[in-house]
């Protein structure tokens, strides 16, 4: 049975997807390392050792990401090749989501929006320099934090209100469109009393809002209703209400699929198939 490989190395970790001929999956893997290279060939070890395949197995890798330019020629003699970041980003999204077409946001370090269709190809429309790197930035300096999973286990504990100016404190009565609780000003009422747990929940809300309102923007000036979230900080807990309250507010739909974080490595495997 010949299996193939797609590695997603990114500037941080590499994720890693195994499918068969058929095109299914046989497991996933994510490492960190610094080095690009140390990172792809850690990756294709350890997957190989921890589902027991053996090297001869493999019949093709297809490489994406920031770090596969660091690769050249072939991985062990297994014919290898790169398919476009973006491109691997959108058809992994599609295919996780079960769509045909969406607006599939990978967000990791930084932000990448790909409008995505499986009849008219996939086109990279913008990015952002919001996403993990702004959380772990800002909360190593405005926390104790120096590791997502600290920042998530704060930010459990944390008061919304204690850092950002909500509708409600600037506005008496209702407006039809927004709730009372709904922020009108990320860090606009950061407290004297607020607390690193306060502090690590704000930016979070800010990051995730601001990746959700850019989409909602994309969205409005297109057909689809379709946002497709992917990428590390899908794994952060505290994305998943944040998404929900800006789904009710625009009348968006925002998905968070299983194994969203090995969208690109997905997108990279599928390419064997097309």
């Amino acid at each position: 049975m010949g299996i193939i490989l797609g590695i997603d190395i990114g500037g941080s970790t590499t994720k890693l997807v195994g499918l068969d001929t058929d095109g299914n999956q046989l497991g996933t893997l994510q490492i960190k390392a610094s080095s690009p290279t140390a990172s792809a060939f850690g990756a294709l070890g350890s997957f190989l050792t921890e589902n027991n395949i053996p090297l001869s197995s493999i019949s093709r890798i297809t490489l994406t990401g920031v770090g596969a330019s660091f690769i050249r020629g072939p991985m062990y003699s297994i014919p290898t090749n790169t398919v476009e970041e973006f491109t691997a980003i959108g058809r992994g999204g599609l295919s996780l989501s079960g769509l045909s077409e969406a607006l599939v946001v990978s967000m990791g370090t930084g932000t990448a929006f790909i409008r995505s269709s499986l009849i008219n190809g996939f086109s990279h429309i913008g990015g952002s320099g919001v996403g993990g790197g702004t959380i772990m930035g800002l909360c190593s300096r405005l926390t104790c934090a120096q590791h997502f999973d600290t920042i998530t286990k704060l930010a459990e504990r944390g008061n919304l209100s204690q850092v950002d100016l909500m509708v409600k404190d600037i506005f008496q009565g209702a407006i039809s469109t927004l709730p009372a609780d709904v922020t009108a000003a990320n860090f606009g009422h950061w407290a004297d009393s607020a607390t690193e747990e306060d502090t690590a929940l704000g930016v979070l809300n800010m990051v995730f809002q601001t990746v959700g309102m850019m989409a909602v923007f994309a969205c409005r000036n297109d057909t689809t209703r379709d946002v497709v979230l992917t990428g590390s900080l899908t794994e952060i807990p505290q994305a998943v209400p944040i998404f929900h309250t800006l789904s009710e507010l625009h009348n968006i739909s925002f998905q968070i699929p299983k194994d969203a974080v090995f969208a690109t490595a997905l997108g990279a495997a599928l390419h064997f198939f097309c």
